[in-house]
């Protein structure tokens, strides 16, 4: 019985994070596309600017309480409501610096606009520092349906405040109005579907029994947003605000394939990874079944992103983009692996070794960021491109400590993941091959043909391969569709 209730909510979790990433992604494209087309580089620019200081405060505000909470294995009232009171506390402790603190940005990037952009959009985590309480509750809970409609509305009024903004003149404001926009509406909605509200009794005693946990959680994501937006602080510093723009739409469109991915995996592993804990046989089943879904799903994803890059950026946002396509490109490689070692940190965190999760990512932070700065000279393409190759590696490192874990041999993680790189390759280069035979100069219809072809071969290998996972998954989605 235990058994089958897990597979419940492991297939519940997977259909409503496929559906909530999916038609996420949509609108991304949708809402990027007219906002691309509207603004400039230097819009997405002068905003790409201050993403580490709102990842960080972001960092500060959670401190890494919520996963705490979700790695709790019975939680009071009294846990949600001190986290609860210590992250609003926090957020409103960040933004008040933040905001007297804005005239020092806009000095050290050299652009006075930034002083009044940066007070309106760091009000994005001052309101997003109320919902790291009822987003751990709705986690632990695995409240996949409810998180899908928040996540879609907030995206869609957000979406269409931003474009309005945009067509109306309004420049890089479109940009910081849909963020804080969409952090209001989420927000409000979470509250109207969590199960759980604050009182006005704030105890210290939840935080000190999370506090082991959590503060090794809280550094490491430090070191995470320093890491994530490293590109962003040395192009805004050293390079042109269009060169961050580049940067900034590349990634962007990246993160749009990643997060379909993960947003589908990532709200599912921790808690399923965590039940199953104290039984390593069992997790290590659990955890290899979820790494061959991961790349079943990652690989032709985000391989097949790359390959597209060069039509899908003059198509959707015109051809004053096309700098930002090889550094898309290289994203796209990393962002294939990375749902691998995000659901590596997932087995540390599900065993209580947030120091571990630690250790990992600040040592990977500076080796990354020592190797980046010694390439700065060459260029963005050369920067990105030992980012990708210093992370990739180190899931090696990854390994060997989630190996001590639940004694997992790297030959069965490539057993598991190789086949599915292998089949997305050779399904693009058959792709690549057939079109330069097809001679197809149609932009549009290029698109088009390299999405169908790739998607038919990969399908049919799959098929004729009789791989497993694949029957698995469509006879999981069949029955959520059948049961709905």
């Amino acid at each position: 019985m235990v058994e089958q209730t897990l597979k419940e909510k492991t297939a519940k979790g997977l259909f409503w994070g496929g559906l909530n990433g999916g038609i996420q992604q949509i609108l991304n494209v949708v809402f990027g596309v007219f906002l691309a087309r509207l603004l400039s580089p230097v819009d997405y620019g002068l905003v790409g600017m201050l993403g580490i200081f709102m990842g960080i405060a972001t960092v500060l505000f959670d401190s890494g309480f919520g996963l705490a909470l979700i790695n709790r294995k019975e939680i009071r009232h009294d846990d949600y409501n001190s986290v609860f009171w210590f992250s609003l506390s926090v957020g409103l402790i960040c933004y008040v610096i933040l905001f007297f603190s804005a005239p020092l940005i806009a000095i050290f990037f050299d652009r006075p606009e930034l002083e009044s952009l940066s007070r309106v959009l760091f009000l994005w985590f001052l309101i997003g520092s109320t919902t790291v309480a009822p987003n751990a509750l709705m986690l632990k809970k695995m409240m996949f349906k409810e998180r899908a409609k928040i996540d879609i509305c907030a995206m869609i009024v957000s979406g269409v405040v931003g474009v309005i903004l945009a067509f109306k003149g309004f420049a890089y404001w479109g940009i910081v109005v849909q963020t804080v926009t969409n952090s209001l509406v989420g927000a409000t909605l979470r509250w109207y579907y969590v199960p759980w509200h604050p009182n006005l009794t704030f105890k210290v005693t939840p935080l000190k029994e999370m506090y082991t946990f959590g503060v090794k959680v809280f550094f490491t994501n430090i070191f995470t947003q320093i890491n994530a937006n490293v590109f962003s602080v040395l192009l805004g510093r050293f390079y042109r605000p269009e060169q961050v723009g580049y940067y900034t739409q590349g990634n962007k469109w990246m993160n749009m394939g990643y997060s379909f991915i993960w947003n589908m995996i990532g709200g599912v592993s921790l808690p399923v990874l965590t039940e199953v804990a104290s039984d390593v046989e069992r997790q290590q089943k659990v955890f290899r079944k979820i790494l061959r879904f991961v790349s079943f799903v990652s690989f032709p994803s985000m391989l097949g992103l790359a390959f597209v890059a060069p039509e899908l950026i003059v198509i959707g946002v015109s051809d004053k983009w096309l700098p930002c396509v090889p550094v898309m490109q290289l994203l796209c490689v990393w962002g294939a692996v990375a749902p691998i070692a995000n659901l590596y940190s997932h087995v540390l965190l599900s065993h209580g070794k947030s120091d571990l999760y630690l250790y990992n990512t600040v040592a990977l932070g500076v080796l990354q960021l020592l190797i980046i700065i010694s390439v700065l000279s060459l260029g963005i393409y050369y920067m990105v491109l030992a980012f990708v190759i210093v992370n990739i590696l180190w899931l090696l490192v990854w390994h060997y400590f989630v190996a001590k874990q639940i004694q997992i041999r790297l030959v069965d993680v490539f057993k598991d993941i190789f086949p599915f790189f292998l089949l997305s390759v050779g399904a693009l280069g058959i792709c690549d091959v057939l079109i330069q035979f097809l001679s197809v100069n149609n932009l549009y219809q290029l698109f088009i043909l390299k999405i169908l072809i790739v998607f038919v071969l990969y399908i049919n290998m799959l098929y004729f391969l009789d791989v497993i996972i694949f029957k698995e998954i469509l006879s999981l989605f069949k029955g959520r569709l059948i049961n709905r």
